[in-house]
């Protein structure tokens, strides 16, 4: 049976993690977030735009939620409970 792991190195076979020290297992770590980091792909300006206006738009649409949903709730609060003026 054999066993092979993604993003694995050349200069150490598989399951030789038990063999690094602790300061070559930093520089794996290190090494691996750098080359996940070359893969990332910036937004173009216009996408960019987009997404910050999609953002916008759903924060304010659940704070108008919110809003219309605490101010009934509190209605409906007022209408049981009363005003909390004792007759």
């Amino acid at each position: 049976m054999s066993h092979t792991v993604t993003g694995e190195t050349s200069d150490q076979p598989a399951g030789s993690n038990q063999q690094r020290g602790f300061f070559g297992r930093i520089w794996l770590f290190i090494r691996q977030v750098i080359g996940e980091l070359k893969k990332v792909v910036a937004p173009s300006r216009r996408e960019l735009v987009n997404y910050v206006l999609v953002v916008l738009v759903f924060v304010a649409f659940m704070m108008l939620l919110i809003s219309v949903l605490d101010l009934g709730f509190g209605q409906v609060a007022i209408w049981l409970f009363g005003n909390g003026d004792q007759a």
